[in-house]
Parts: C-alpha cells; structure tokens; sequence
C-alpha cells in the first residue's frame, strides 16, 4: 500500500474503481500518516476519522451495487478551517460564532457529490489558538503567533509553509492526503503552494460559489482552490468545484470547460508574456529576490524546448500599497457585507477611497488585458521569497523594513498575486524547483474563465521542470 502515497490522485481513483483497491483501504493508508506526522507538522485542527471511515464503506458499497463513481470517487480530501463542513467545529477567528456547521459550504457540498471523502479540516496560519484551544473569537495579533500550535514546513519544521491555508499546503506537501482545499484573498492558496512545493490555484472570481448564512456578505476578492502534489489532480478538483449557484450572487452564469479534455494537449505555437515585477514588486525584494526572480525564469523558459515562444513583457502599473490597496492605505476590498446585520447601520464607505480603489482595478486589469491581446497567458514568480523561519516571520509580521508595525509586511508577501484576487483574473502556482534547498514556483495567469488553458499550460510546463522533490518531513 506504501505506493499509494505519492501516487496521483487520478491514480488511486482508477485503482478504487476498478476494485484494485478500496476507498476503506485507501483512506486507512491516509490515516496512518496523519497519525504519524501531524503531531510534528501540525496540519490538522479538526479529524472526523470516524465519519470519513463510515463515508468510505457507504462508497465502497456504492461501487459494489455498480452505482457510477462520481469524479473524485473514494479520494480522501481535507479542507481549510474556514470552510463550514456539517457536524464539524467551524473555526474562523473573523466570525465572533462558534460551535458545530449545521450546513456544507457550497464548496464542500460538490466534494461530498463528486465522491471525495472529507476527512477533516486544516489549521490556517494566523489564528494564533492558545495550546488545547481549537479557536478564539478575538482576531489574532499578527506578531503573537502561537508556534505550539501553528502549523509547520514538512521542508524544515523550523519554518512557516505560508500565511492562511498552511495545513491544506503542509498536508499535500508531505502527502497527509493526496487532496486539500484552501482559500485565497490575496495569494493564500498560491502562496503556501509555492513555500511548500505544491500546485495552488486561484480560480476565476465566481468560479467556486461561496455562500455564509450566518453573516451574509459578498466575497469579491477570495476564492477556493485545490492544493495538490501534480497538476492534473488540482485540474480535477478543480472541475468539481467549479459551476454556477443561484445561492451565491457574483457565481459565474455559465458552465465551465472541460478542465482534463486537453490538459495533456501541450503548448506548440503558444505564445507566453514574462515580467520580472509587473512594474512595481522591486519595492518588495528581499535579499534573495533577484536569484530567485533568475531561477524561476529559467525554468519558464523551458516552454521554448516545448514548442511555445516566450518573451520578456511591459506590463507595469501602481502596487497595491502596504497598506493593501491603491496606494498608502486604501481599501483592500475583501467582502462586502449584503445587509446590516441586527438592523445596526452599515459602515460608511469614503467616495474619494472607493473611487480611488475602483480606478486603481480598471488600469490594473486594463493592463493586463493588453498582454492577453498579444499573449496566450502571462508568467510571473508565485512569490520572490522562500518559506522563511518562524523567527523571521514572527520580526516582519512586527516590523517591516519601513518600520511599519502589524502587518507591514503583506506587501512583501503578496506582492505578486494580490492584484489577481482584486481584479478576479485565475492563476495557478506550480512547483519549479528549489533554492537553497526550499521551493520555488512559477504562477500562470490568464483571462477570466481561462483556467483550462492554465491547466494546459500547467500541465506542459511540470513535464519540462520535472519537479519531483519531496519534503523531510514524509
């Protein structure tokens, strides 16, 4: 059975379906290695080994009256914290309201339809729980860290794997299990991918609907996406995710490609947009940017082994700020509260810092939109760093190198990927190699509704860098 562990997901499935092996079987390999790692790497804050174990027998009996096997059929999977599954503890420190999910979110509704087996959810870096602790209502001091409980690099447990969806990346990183779901409001999926050596996606704004019952709001800059070992397997979740809901208002109206139909269809005659900073990043480079920035080139340039043309593109516009928006302060529009909520008023929104916010994303995604008129899709380092030490961590969430305090450094952090979340263009992060020993990766962006073309462009460019490595900690 030890095979199973760093077999493709796509893999285990077929094995399961044609009575190679079963769901049962499958995910009590799985367990055992959440049984032996998670207490060094800390991924997990919330296991329902017995619901997943009933979960697996109901499928493997399924198969056994020859019902049809959804997509992701017997695939143990596990999601971020912040994802309501029912019947478990739903631990998300923005809420204030804890206790048991009375519902699935829409997210893990079309897990649960598609076949997957939800085990359990993921710690999200920065909730800073006390020891013993599965939440508190108070948002988290971004210095004050609880390293007890945080969860850590299978690379080097004296590292972080990533802000926000670090046990989803940590847990497909060192293979917990071969799929987890993560969310991104400003490269929290994409991120974590790139410190931990996994493929991330960021889809489309409205992709995967999203809908909260007990706080309405409208979600206009996160998303959910898969955290995987290889690129066809986050292809795969991806297309049970994805698809209209009238539940959630921003959702896409319309069905979504074929993610698998051409993933292996490679890249000849492509033609591929490179930049080194998007015209503003260098603000954010760190001692090792520039090696970092080379190296990821380099193995973007590989498409050219491959059939594609690439090129060093002019695509420049004004960064987000370190405040996270346009400019010094202005609004990161993360969520929009639907109604006032026990009749209290609404907070007022400042014109001049709206307008300002909403030209800033008209230039912004019109910039872009000028590279997809001469380029198929456009690359770019997923992040100029690599997973740094809790230390280091701890001293720039508390001070930057502009002296700023508590949170000065998210602009170094997403400065390349939280524009997409803001504009709500897809992006994919691929492992493509290592730096000093930790990972490093390469994000596609494309056009809104593009992601089979990413997928695609993912799939071709894993076969060129051939990253295989694997973490310590496995």
């Amino acid at each position: 059975m030890n095979e199973l562990t760093w077999m493709p997901a796509t893999e285990i499935r077929e094995k399961i379906v044609s009575g190679e092996v079963s769901s049962r079987e499958v995910l009590e390999h799985f367990i055992e290695r959440i049984e032996r790692l998670n207490p060094t790497l800390k991924a997990f804050v919330h296991l329902d080994l017995d619901g997943a174990r009933a979960r697996a027998t109901e499928l493997d009996e399924s198969l056994a009256r020859g019902e049809t096997p959804g997509p992701l059929h017997g695939l143990p999977i596990s999601v971020k914290e912040n994802l309501s599954v029912a019947g478990m503890p739903y631990s998300f420190p923005r809420m204030g309201e804890y206790g048991v999910a009375c519902y699935d979110a829409i997210a893990v509704e079309r897990l649960r339809a598609a076949g997957a087996i939800i085990v359990g959810t993921n710690t999200m870096m920065g909730t800073s729980r006390p020891k013993g602790v599965t939440a508190r209502p108070e948002a988290p001091d971004l210095g004050a860290f609880n390293w007890d409980a945080e969860t850590r690099s299978p690379w080097d447990i004296d590292r972080v794997p990533g802000w926000s969806s670090s046990g989803g990346a940590a847990t497909a990183a060192a293979r917990l299990l071969p799929l987890a779901i993560g969310s991104d409001g400003g490269g929290s999926t994409r991120l974590p991918a790139a410190f931990s050596g996994v493929v991330g996606v960021h889809p489309t704004r409205g992709l995967v609907p999203y809908v909260d019952y007990r706080q309405p709001k409208f979600r206009v800059s996160a998303t959910n996406g898969a955290l995987t070992r290889n690129v066809k397997d986050a292809a795969l979740v991806t297309q049970a995710l994805a698809g209209p809901d009238a539940r959630d208002y921003l959702a896409i109206q319309t069905q979504p490609q074929d993610y698998m139909k051409e993933i292996s269809g490679g890249v000849q005659g492509w033609k591929f947009a490179w930049t080194d900073t998007f015209g503003n990043t260098e603000q954010y480079a760190q001692p090792h940017s520039s090696a970092i920035i080379d190296q990821v080139r380099q193995a973007a340039w590989k498409l050219a082994d491959i059939g594609a043309s690439i090129d060093h593109a002019d695509i420049s516009f004004e960064a987000l700020g370190r405040g996270g928006g346009p400019g010094e302060g202005e609004p990161f529009v993360y969520e929009i509260e639907i109604a006032p909520v026990n009749k209290t008023p609404m907070p007022k929104v400042d014109p001049e810092a709206y307008r300002a916010n909403a030209e800033w994303r008209a230039s912004t995604w019109n910039e872009m939109h000028r590279a997809f008129d001469n380029y198929d899709l456009v690359l770019s380092v997923t992040s100029q760093e690599v997973a740094p030490t809790f230390e280091d961590w701890k001293q720039n969430w508390e001070t930057d190198k502009w002296g700023n305090k508590r949170g000065g450094y998210a602009g170094v952090y997403t400065s390349h990927t939280s524009f997409l979340n803001v504009i709500g263009l897809p992006a994919v992060s691929i492992p493509c190699g290592l730096h000093n020993g930790l990972p490093i990766s390469l994000q596609i962006i494309g056009p809104a509704s593009s992601e089979h073309r990413i997928f695609q462009a993912a799939s071709a460019i894993e076969g060129a860098v051939g990253f295989s490595h694997r973490p310590a900690i496995s």
